[in-house]
């Protein structure tokens, strides 16, 4: 594709749009916290597709940019620099909500709450074997920093400065964190950069969030992309936004009569029983219609949509049959291993191997060069500053988690398995728009699962836990996939990827110095936001509630004090893996290599490998029925009007995404107006899941 005719009168990497990309960043950071939890609205950013950032974003291209362009055109933002603005926005969006800091300080400071109320955790004193400088230190006032946590030191109109946050009872484990989420997120921008040459030139991946951002922007010295002009897009837009006003509108005034976009067919689970076993018909037969996913299934390799659509009700299906031989796929609490997370586990692990093979000589090239070695062919000199930061990165988190407690055989998979989840993450977001992912799966339960709970010990298990409940509990709004997307966007206008990178990095340390002190502001101001039971009254717990029922089997058998005393080449030997988790893990990466092959090697391969990856999660329940749609309108669409009707109606399908985005920031709009001018909250209403 060839790069936009942009104007000359500015290049893209202009001072102002560096400088109001690090404004977004802070922005949304300083923002997100207070909007979800305290007027608890629709969350801001929610996903990888955040309504606040695009939504802003058509809201600038229809009222700001018009504005600047009528003083003179060099006042006008181009195309080129808001692909800048959008890109250093979106690296930050993955701190404020569920990417970090809607569980970071809760699960920091929470388990000294749960330690003195829960008798479990009392009696075994299970928070006592965590690393002290993994949690916050309430030993010198308990009342300031947890209860003060917990119900807030305002009173009444007067608030807290942030002077009176406890902040040396922070400091420790701050000085822990934030060091070793940097590292991580470094080697993540670096690894962003190392496969977007790879992806979105030699396999032409469609990257669907970055077509719909691009078609947005302006070209040629307009101040609104050409789709603006396009009656369809426009037809697309209003009826959506009309849709979603609607039913916004009886949230506040209920007499109306809303237009639903959900649908009930619960009535079928009595002539299918064995679907009905599987738990999650209550959620396929009431499907929501989400225009974005439906516009998105319309981009999409038909093969692909269709998996999407199809995958949760074979996976539903899959379940209630083994759910009638007594078999649980999907048994323990969310950190327990079982057939489910280990299915899921090798599934991705099937596709890191595709995506090494696939781009083997490429990846080869660059890490050679990346090591001073000559490499078979040239690349370009930001992959290979991209590869030397991911390897840095590598090496240091590793050495991070050994210094914490855990010795190379446990720190080293665990660090290629956080990167594992989020590269495959990425390269799911860039081959579907799927924008809400969970993995269901983190490496410290894969590595239970595998080895064994004797094998690991209460010891590394606990800091391996602690480590997933801030890293890797939700990452619906992670940070590879947004830059990944972005890589893709600023890339088409001739942007410097390697620049844009670095100033992501730059983004992420803004990010983090305004959302860190913000959150536990309101959190000490206002008390935590206990009605979010997700992140202040479960995810706290999880780790430490599975550590403590493996010690206590470990104590029923007899094998407590061997396994906590196992380290190195001990702990493998005494490696003793459940035959069924295994299995689990082998049928995932066979399913996805066996579909990556096929795919391959014949045309009329109907199913994408991407089934397995999400079939099973929350995120593909919910938008199966969407994906359906899509793929039906679009398989009509080439039936009966052919490839030129399938470009006619590509403006249409970017109008409903502009419709979802419009509808979902225009509601929080309104809301904080009213809850600024009355003080009370605002009706809370949702566009899309996350």
């Amino acid at each position: 594709m060839k790069p936009p005719a942009d104007s000359p009168i500015l290049p893209p990497m202009t001072p102002r749009a560096v400088l109001l990309g690090l404004a977004g960043a802070a922005v949304v950071c300083a923002i997100t916290y207070y909007n979800d939890a305290v007027m608890r609205q629709t969350y801001l950013v929610g996903n990888n597709m955040p309504v606040a950032v695009y939504g802003g974003l058509i809201l600038f291209l229809l009222v700001v940019n018009p504005l600047l362009a009528a003083l003179g055109k060099e006042w006008r933002f181009t195309g080129g620099e808001l692909a800048v603005v959008l890109a250093l926005t979106l690296a930050a969006c993955c701190i404020p909500g569920s990417g970090l800091m809607r569980t970071f300080t809760s699960s920091l400071v929470l388990p000294h709450q749960f330690a003195r109320t829960d008798p479990g955790w009392k009696e075994e004193r299970i928070v006592e074997m965590i690393p002290p400088a993994m949690l916050a230190d309430v030993s010198r006032d308990e009342d300031t920093v947890l209860n003060g946590f917990i119900q807030g030191r305002g009173v009444g109109t007067r608030h807290i400065s942030l002077g009176d946050i406890p902040w040396d009872a922070w400091t420790r484990t701050l000085s822990l964190w934030l060091p070793l989420i940097l590292v991580l997120w470094l080697g993540l921008v670096g690894l962003a950069v190392v496969v977007h040459r790879q992806w979105s030139e030699h396999e032409q991946l469609s990257y669907p969030i970055a077509a719909f951002a691009d078609s947005l922007l302006p070209q040629e010295g307009g101040v609104t992309g050409s789709v603006f002009r396009n009656r369809l897009f426009w037809l697309g837009l209003g009826g959506v936004f009309a849709i979603h006003l609607l039913n916004y509108a009886v949230q506040w005034f209920p007499s109306l009569i809303p237009l639903p976009l959900s649908f009930d067919f619960t009535s079928l689970n009595e002539i299918m029983p064995t679907f009905r076993r599987s738990g999650w018909s209550w959620l396929l037969l009431r499907p929501t219609l989400y225009p974005t996913v439906v516009a998105f299934a319309f981009f999409l390799a038909t093969d692909v949509s269709l998996s999407l659509a199809v995958g949760p009700f074979l996976y539903s299906l899959f379940v209630g049959i083994m759910a009638g031989y007594g078999v649980s796929v999907s048994s323990g609490s969310y950190l327990s291993p079982n057939i489910q997370k280990l299915f899921s586990f090798g599934a991705y692990m099937g596709v890191v191997l595709t995506i090494a093979y696939t781009g083997r000589h490429y990846y080869l090239s660059v890490f050679r060069r990346a090591l001073f070695m000559k490499p078979r062919e040239e690349v370009e000199p930001a992959s290979v500053w991209g590869a030397r930061a991911f390897l840095a990165s590598v090496v240091v988190f590793t050495g991070s988690l050994m210094a914490l407690g855990l010795d190379w055989p446990l720190a080293v998979p665990y660090t290629l398995g956080t990167v594992m989840v989020f590269l495959v993450m990425s390269r799911i977001l860039a081959e579907t728009g799927l924008f809400f992912i969970q993995p269901y799966w983190c490496p410290a339960l894969v590595l239970v699962g595998m080895l064994g709970p004797a094998a690991v010990g209460p010891q590394a298990m606990l800091i391996m836990y602690m480590l997933s409940t801030v890293l890797l509990i939700d990452p619906r709004e992670s940070l590879m996939p947004f830059v990944v997307n972005s890589l893709r966007l600023v890339d088409k206008w001739k942007v410097s990827t390697g620049k844009v990178a670095l100033l992501s990095a730059a983004a992420l340390v803004i990010g983090l110095a305004v959302a860190v002190p913000v959150t536990l502001y309101f959190q000490y101001d206002r008390g935590a936001n206990m009605a979010d039971g997700w992140a202040n009254a479960a995810v706290p717990k999880f780790g430490i509630d599975e550590s403590l029922r493996v010690k206590r089997l470990l104590e029923q058998q007899g094998t407590l004090e061997k396994a906590a005393a196992l380290s190195g080449w001990s702990r493998l030997l005494a490696c003793r893996p459940d035959p069924g988790l295994v299995a689990s893990f082998v049928a995932g990466l066979a399913a996805v290599l066996l579909f990556t092959a096929g795919r391959l090697r014949f045309p009329g391969w109907p199913l994408h490998p991407v089934l397995f990856l999400v079939w099973g999660t929350y995120p593909a329940q919910m938008f199966a029925g969407s994906f359906l749609v899509g793929w039906f309108v679009k398989v009509m669409v080439m039936k009966y009007g052919g490839e030129a009707a399938y470009r006619r109606l590509r403006p249409l399908m970017m109008g409903l995404v502009a419709g979802d985005m419009l509808g979902g920031i225009t509601p929080n709009i309104i809301g904080a107006i009213y809850y600024f001018t009355t003080g009370n909250p605002p009706k809370p209403f949702g566009i899309l899941p996350g």
